[in-house]
């Protein structure tokens, strides 16, 4: 069985394959087992590096063989480097189309309930119908206008002539009330008296004969 038998588990001919979130799944896994072997492989390297660089002029022998192994490490980290993008990859597109099958299941769910919605509708009826709802919708608005405008019971009047006959009444109040301010132009004087009055006594002979009579009064006193 390949390598790509294993991951996926395929079986026989017969067999059915793997749905794409067992793959995704798959491909997780192994993309967690090479990252884990890349951080081994590493501290490896760093090992051999210390390794050589302390033997360097002690054991040369050591050092030299230290080198090798840390190029082997790099060349296994190198094709991890690779697997792990290619996984990458083709992880990203199993996702893809898993969420493209997905999207294709519902909008084929949709197809079906539309149609299974429309399955009773003839067209020609609902094209009657619309015509019916504009019709009684006209017939609405006609009534509308005919109950708003007013209504005279059968009596028609000239409007102009309406006017002419309020700036006449308006016109005699105003001369109506500037008659009531200005009062009339003529108004009857009082009759003359035909009798004569009475003359008034003489105020200053009076005042005289107080005076004489006060006068002669003191000098009886004395």
């Amino acid at each position: 069985m390949s390598v790509f038998g294993k991951i996926f588990g395929g079986g026989g001919k017969s067999g059915k394959g793997p749905s794409p979130q067992e793959a995704i799944q798959k491909l997780g896994e192994t993309e967690e087992m090479l990252t884990k072997k890349q951080e081994f492989l590493e501290k490896k390297i760093e090992q051999e590096l210390q390794t050589a660089k302390k033997n360097g002029t002690k054991n040369k022998r050591a050092a030299l063989q230290a080198l090798k192994r840390k190029k082997r490490y790099e060349k296994q980290l190198e094709q991890i480097d690779g697997t792990l993008s290619t996984i990458e990859f083709q992880r990203e597109a199993l996702e893809n189309a898993n969420t493209n099958t997905e999207v294709l299941k519902n909008m084929g769910f949709a197809a079906k309930a539309m149609k299974s919605a429309h399955e009773n509708m003839d067209i020609d009826k609902v094209d009657e119908l619309m015509q019916d709802i504009t019709e009684q919708q006209e017939l609405a608005q006609e009534i509308s206008d005919a109950i708003s405008k007013p209504v005279g019971f059968g009596e028609e009047f000239d409007e102009d002539e309406l006017l002419a006959e309020l700036d006449e009444l308006e016109q005699e109040e105003l001369d109506k009330n500037l008659l009531e301010i200005g009062g009339p132009e003529t108004a009857p004087l009082p009759n003359v008296p035909s009798t004569s009055l009475p003359s008034r006594p003489a105020r200053k002979e009076e005042d005289e004969d107080d005076m004489e009579d006060l006068q002669r009064w003191a000098m009886e006193a004395m």
